[in-house]
């Protein structure tokens, strides 16, 4: 059968509108709508007949059910629904009635086409209101991870949206010791604040094994600008608690759930963030994100840099110290799961390298050494030799004991690449 044949088939059936008409043929002459390619079609074939054309309003439509009257609608029920949200890209989604899922298979068996002819409802109606919605918004359609995302359930009459997170990059410097890195919730109320009625005696009912923390610093304050429900930290590793976190900083990444606002003054926020942290932490570098930033925060192979102040359980020359470090430089160390953290590490063994060591003899007792090695080395185990679980080690070489009394991350690096990819940015 031709094309007009199979159109005149379809309309036989009862009275269909021209966007139904045109979607079974949604495959043949690009650049028309399904509404026009089924007027055409309707027009054609009148043509030929020398007929006059019939016309179908779409609400009488036994297909669609008179969906497809509707379409400037639901785009405008999408606007309302976002008016108070900042975005530049969108997506729409359809949840097609059953019933109307059935006409269309009704429709093809009646003329004897393929159930899979042209596209379905749901698709046309997607790009209906979608363009539309684009139109009205003055935004971008955007099939990857739009800014905002709708489903509308048309049985249900709804319009469901989601409105998908945001991302701030940047850099962090902590400054003062014992604070974390993300929160920390007390592990005898369980983040509760108290036992029974009466506040937990160990954490002086705040929930929290400490107060401050590198995510409670900075992450509530990009929350609040940006307008979110809630906000996560995203870290490129994390130095100890005791540790300092100095010189080039590390790598993070905030997202921000549900923001109404995306498109902020990242220098204005970064300042935001220095003044409500008074001190204790301060940031760098903020810039607006992709959410694959996250990933490429965790996973890209990095090196750090530390320096740590160590004591000596016995004396040891200048002499000495110069030639263990020139033993540990370029070494591959064998570490398994360190005492301190086998409660939460797997049990194995883990090989690292040490790219670089450098070290400043103070007395018998005390050096300052530095420390540039792979992604995942123990620098304290590295220093003290972890009762053997680390091989080598300063200590081993040494052949006294030794212990990191202080310790500072001075840098952390892309081993490959650096982390700040502008393909990974929005600004």
């Amino acid at each position: 059968m031709s094309i007009l044949e199979d159109a005149r088939e379809l309309a036989a059936q009862g009275p269909i509108c021209d966007p139904c008409l045109g979607r079974v043929f949604a495959d043949k002459s690009y650049g028309l709508t399904n509404a026009e390619r089924g007027r055409s079609l309707r027009v054609a074939a009148a043509l030929e007949d020398d007929e006059e054309p019939e016309d179908v309003a779409r609400e009488d439509c036994w297909v669609c059910e008179g969906e497809c009257a509707r379409f400037d609608e639901w785009a405008e029920r999408c606007a309302e629904s976002v008016e108070d949200v900042e975005f530049d890209t969108y997506q729409v989604g359809t949840r097609a009635p059953p019933l109307v899922e059935e006409n269309e298979v009704l429709l093809r068996e009646g003329a004897g086409l393929p159930d899979d002819a042209g596209e379905l409802f749901k698709s046309e109606f997607n790009r209906e209101v979608g363009k539309r919605f684009g139109r009205l918004t003055e935004t971008d359609v955007e099939f990857g991870r739009p800014d905002v995302q709708f489903l509308l359930d048309i049985d249900a009459d709804e319009v469901e949206v989601e409105v998908n997170s945001t991302f701030v990059y940047g850099r962090y410097r902590k400054l003062e010791r014992d604070i974390p890195q993300t929160e920390w919730p007390c592990n005898k109320c369980h983040g509760s604040g108290y036992l029974g009625k009466q506040p937990c005696d160990k954490c002086d009912g705040t929930g929290y094994m400490y107060q401050d923390s590198v995510e409670g610093l900075s992450a509530p304050v990009v929350m609040d600008v940006m307008d979110g429900t809630d906000a996560k930290f995203h870290g490129a590793g994390r130095e100890d608690v005791d540790a300092l976190m100095v010189g080039t900083g590390r790598p993070f990444v905030i997202e921000v759930m549900e923001p109404r606002r995306r498109n902020v003054d990242v220098e204005r926020l970064e300042g935001d963030i220095n003044a409500f942290a008074e001190g204790k932490i301060e940031v760098e570098g903020l810039r607006l994100a992709e959410y694959d930033m996250v990933e490429r925060v965790k996973e890209l192979n990095a090196s750090k840099r530390y320096r740590a102040e160590v004591e000596f359980g016995d004396d040891v020359s200048e002499t000495e110290l110069t030639d263990a470090l020139e033993e540990l430089d370029g070494a591959t160390i064998e570490q398994y799961t360190p005492n301190r953290v086998d409660h939460r590490r797997a049990a194995l063994t883990r090989t690292r390298e040490v790219f670089e060591t450098t070290g400043e003899w103070e007395d018998e007792r005390h050096a300052t050494v530095e420390i540039h090695g792979a992604g995942g080395l123990y620098i304290k185990e590295l220093v003290s030799g972890d009762d053997g679980r680390t091989n080598p080690s300063l200590a081993g070489i040494l052949g006294v004991d030794a212990e990191v009394t202080a310790l500072d991350v001075t840098g952390v690096y892309g081993v490959d690449e650096e982390f700040e990819d502008e393909a990974f940015f929005r600004d």
